[in-house]
C-alpha cells in the first residue's frame, strides 16, 4: 500500500501520512449512498430518518457523548451497555476510541496538535480530514486508551471497541430481511453519511461560527441549525462552558431533544445523578 505525506501542522512541522484504507472506506460508503435515488421508497426513507435519530441522538449524543465521555448522568449497567451498542451501530468508531478522542478535544480544545479535530487547522480538517491521516496518538489503541481508562478496564467496552465494525453486519441483514436492498441502502449507507456529517458539523462549524453566551477559552459557538440536526449538540458554546452538564440547551428556546430523552429516563427512575446547570 502506498502512502502520501503532507506537512499540515505549522506548529510541529511533522509530516502526516494519508491512510488510504480510511480514504477508501469513507469514499465507498459515500458512493453507495449516492445510489439512493434508484432504491427510493417512503418506507426506506422512514428507516433512514428513524435510525438517524436512534443512532445519532440516543447512540452518539446521549450514549457516547453525554453518558460515556462526560458522565453527566448514570444509568443501570445493562441499560448503559445497550445504549453503547446503539452508539457502536452509528459507525463512528468503538466507544473507547470515540470517548478518548473527545476527552482529548476538551482537554486541549483547538490546540493544533493535541486536539484531534482542531478547528484551527481549518474547516475541512476538523470536519473530516482528521479521520484520514494516521496519527498514532489518536488512532493507536495502546496510546488513546489512556484517555478513557474507565472504559478500557471493562472487557465489554474493549470487545465493542475491537469489533464495532462487524456489528453493522447483523444490522444490515435485519434491514435486508425487513425491506430488501432499499432498506440496506437507506438504513446503513444513507444513514451513516447523514449521521457522520451531522456529528462532524459540531467539530467544524460550531468552532468557526455561531453566537456565544459564555466567554470560553475557545471559539465554540451556539448554532441553531447544527442543534436541529444533532438533537441539541449544536448549543456548543453552552457545552464547552459546562461540559459535564446533561443538557446542552440552557435557554427555554434552545431545543435539545437529547436532553428530553435523558429527562424521560430520569422521570422513570433510570437516570441517576443527573448533572444540571447551576444557572437553570
Amino acid at each position: 500500500m502506498t502512502s502520501h505525506s503532507i506537512e499540515i501542522s505549522p506548529k510541529s512541522g511533522q509530516p502526516l501520512v494519508l491512510n488510504w484504507t480510511a480514504v477508501a472506506f469513507f469514499s465507498t460508503v459515500h458512493a453507495v449512498a449516492l445510489l439512493a435515488p434508484w432504491f427510493f421508497s417512503w418506507s426506506a426513507l422512514g428507516v433512514a430518518i428513524f435510525l438517524h435519530w436512534l443512532l445519532g441522538s440516543i447512540g452518539i449524543c446521549l450514549g457516547y457523548h453525554r453518558l460515556l465521555t462526560h458522565r453527566s448522568f448514570q444509568l443501570p449497567r445493562g441499560l448503559e451497555y445497550a445504549i453503547a451498542i446503539i452508539g457502536v451501530l452509528a459507525l463512528q468508531g468503538g466507544p473507547i476510541f470515540w470517548v478518548a478522542g473527545h476527552r482529548m478535544h476538551h482537554a486541549y480544545t483547538e490546540d493544533i496538535d493535541k486536539d484531534p479535530y482542531s478547528a484551527k487547522r481549518g474547516f475541512w480538517w476538523s470536519h473530516v480530514l482528521w479521520l484520514l491521516y494516521d496519527r498514532p496518538e489518536f488512532f493507536n489503541y495502546d496510546i488513546y486508551k489512556k484517555s478513557a481508562p474507565d472504559l478500557d478496564k471493562q472487557p465489554f467496552y474493549r470487545w465493542l471497541n475491537r469489533y464495532f465494525l462487524l456489528l453493522q453486519l447483523p444490522l444490515g441483514v435485519l434491514l435486508y430481511l425487513l425491506g430488501g436492498w432499499s432498506f440496506v441502502i437507506y438504513g446503513v449507507f444513507v444513514r451513516s453519511v447523514l449521521v457522520w456529517h451531522s456529528t462532524w458539523f459540531i467539530n467544524s462549524a460550531t468552532h468557526i461560527t455561531g453566537y456565544r453566551i459564555f466567554n470560553t477559552q475557545d471559539n465554540s459557538g451556539n448554532l441553531w441549525w447544527a442543534a436541529i440536526i444533532t438533537y441539541g449538540e449544536g448549543w456548543h458554546n453552552n457545552h464547552h462552558a459546562h461540559p459535564n452538564v446533561a443538557k446542552a440547551g440552557l435557554k427555554w428556546w434552545q431545543i435539545d431533544t437529547t436532553w428530553w430523552a435523558i429527562f424521560i429516563l430520569k422521570k422513570l427512575g433510570l437516570a441517576k445523578k443527573v448533572v444540571m446547570p447551576a444557572i437553570d
